[in-house]
């Protein structure tokens, strides 16, 4: 789930987001033992359908998903040099096809959306002294501000090309963190000025201050 949210109007937009976590796990589940290429490649072909379906951001999705074109390829090449063919096949095929799917959910699917079907999933964890809210943010978070990232590094990339004609790779490490702790800061302010993680207002401080004037 590496792409943010689209907006649109289409039955993929409409179907709740519990159904298509469901409907993933489920998916998953029965493509994990299908060995067969082109079983995989209709689920991949009917994937890349829902993604047309989605209109003309369609194109700038794929585009977006080139980082995870070649580590699919890496995996295929991997299985070529010391497996067999047939095996980086059909891994390629399933990852590909997950992680396509994945990423549909995440572009028709609101965050709010997202956090209310996970906080339910996550109650448990509390009986070990966690807030399932927190933890359903935390995850949300993390599915939300993976393509931000992802979109940092190019530009800083082409920056940094443009420059100096070479790829940044480890270069690229320290301003990349500075961009990711300034996006932890806004997203921390935004937190608070809503009312915090858990949704309620920060506890006044007013009595602390009057006993510092006092």
């Amino acid at each position: 789930m590496i792409s943010s949210y689209l907006p649109g109007r289409t039955f993929l937009h409409r179907i709740g987001a519990g159904w298509k976590l469901l409907a993933l796990l489920l998916v998953s589940m029965v493509l994990l033992p299908v060995d067969s290429p082109l079983v995989l490649a209709a689920v991949l072909a009917c994937a890349l359908g829902l993604l047309a379906s989605l209109g003309s951001g369609a194109g700038t999705v794929l585009r977006s998903l080139k980082p995870v074109a070649f580590v699919v390829v890496f995996i295929l090449a991997l299985h070529g040099l010391f497996g067999t063919l047939e095996a980086g096949v059909i891994v390629a095929l399933r990852l590909a096809s997950l992680l396509l799917l994945a990423t549909l959910i995440t572009l028709t699917t609101r965050l709010d959306d997202m956090l209310d079907t996970l906080t339910p999933v996550l109650r448990p964890v509390a009986l070990v002294g966690l807030s399932e809210r927190r933890l359903a943010l935390a995850i949300a978070l993390a599915i939300r501000f993976t393509p931000m990232l992802v979109d940092v590094t190019r530009q800083l990339n082409e920056a940094y090309r443009a420059r100096s004609g070479r790829n940044g790779h480890v270069k690229l490490v320290a301003p990349l963190c500075l961009h990711a702790l300034n996006a932890a800061d806004h997203i921390a302010e935004a937190l608070a000025a809503r009312g915090g993680v858990d949704g309620c207002p920060p506890e006044s401080t007013d009595g602390e201050e009057d006993k510092v004037r006092r």
